[in-house]
């Protein structure tokens, strides 16, 4: 199902369902199209899913950071009028619901994260030198998944051009510093918010020692697993996601 893009005051966001919200977070690449399955189940079973295009690359340069992205959710919500919201969100996004809740733990009832960055960076903005070279970037987006056929045409286009487009690379390098140093090893501990951890086994870019990690270090984290997945979970085994995180809301009666 295509989902009609809103157009709102300063934001850009899909909107579908009635319920409990969740807000969901997408990646440093990845577009809102990433969540067409989590947006398609959830907003028939009793959820308002929303997922707000991020202003990664049309914030100033000094504000492209986690901590300027998590105070922009923020704005989010209260513009919404939400009182409390599930966060949904993957590898960049993940992080930004991280720090969204360390920031505003009263705002979030719930979070579930997948390939989430924030104990883990080394991944993010590197590899791009030969960036003009499709076939490189090509290998780039097939590694971020288990099956290299889930990396379509349109999404190696769509990765190509954001690289190419010398001020989307300045701010995706800036973006990966921010996420060094915005590293939550020692908030993590502090923070009391329910966490589903949904992880692929073969994720290459944040492998599953930083899910691990993430559960260890999360006082109230369950951490799940999914075979033959890589980094992006909830586009590679969208039905085995839902389930998980389904079950796991309805268990925690969210």
């Amino acid at each position: 199902m295509t989902h009609r893009l809103k157009k709102e005051d300063k934001y850009n966001y899909i909107e579908a369902g009635e319920g409990t919200p969740i807000i969901v977070l997408h990646g440093l690449m990845g577009g809102l199209s990433n969540f067409d399955s989590v947006i398609d189940f959830f907003s028939t079973i009793g959820y308002k899913v929303i997922v707000p295009e991020l202003p990664i690359y049309t914030m100033s340069l000094i504000k492209t950071n986690v901590k300027s992205f998590a105070n922009y959710l923020h704005d989010f919500i209260e513009y919404k009028g939400f009182d409390k919201v599930v966060l949904l969100g993957n590898s960049l996004g993940g992080h930004i619901g991280l720090y969204h809740t360390k920031l505003f733990p009263e705002k979030v009832k719930a979070l579930i994260i997948t390939g989430s960055s924030g104990l883990y960076e080394s991944a993010m903005g590197s590899g791009y030198t030969k960036r003009s070279d499709y076939e490189v970037i090509k290998k780039k987006a097939q590694e971020v998944f288990y099956d290299p056929e889930v990396a379509t045409k349109e999404i190696v286009d769509d990765v190509y051009e954001t690289v190419n487009d010398r001020n989307k690379l300045v701010k995706t390098l800036a973006i990966a510093k921010s996420a060094i140093r915005h590293n939550m090893a020692k908030d993590l501990p502090k923070m009391q918010t329910p966490t589903c951890i949904i992880w692929g086994k073969n994720d290459n870019v944040t492998p599953p020692e930083v899910a691990e990690e993430f559960d260890a270090l999360l006082p109230d984290s369950e951490l799940f697993w999914i075979d033959k997945c890589g980094h992006a979970a909830m586009m590679e085994h969208p039905n085995k996601f839902n389930d998980i995180m389904e079950n796991w809301l309805t268990k925690r009666g969210f």
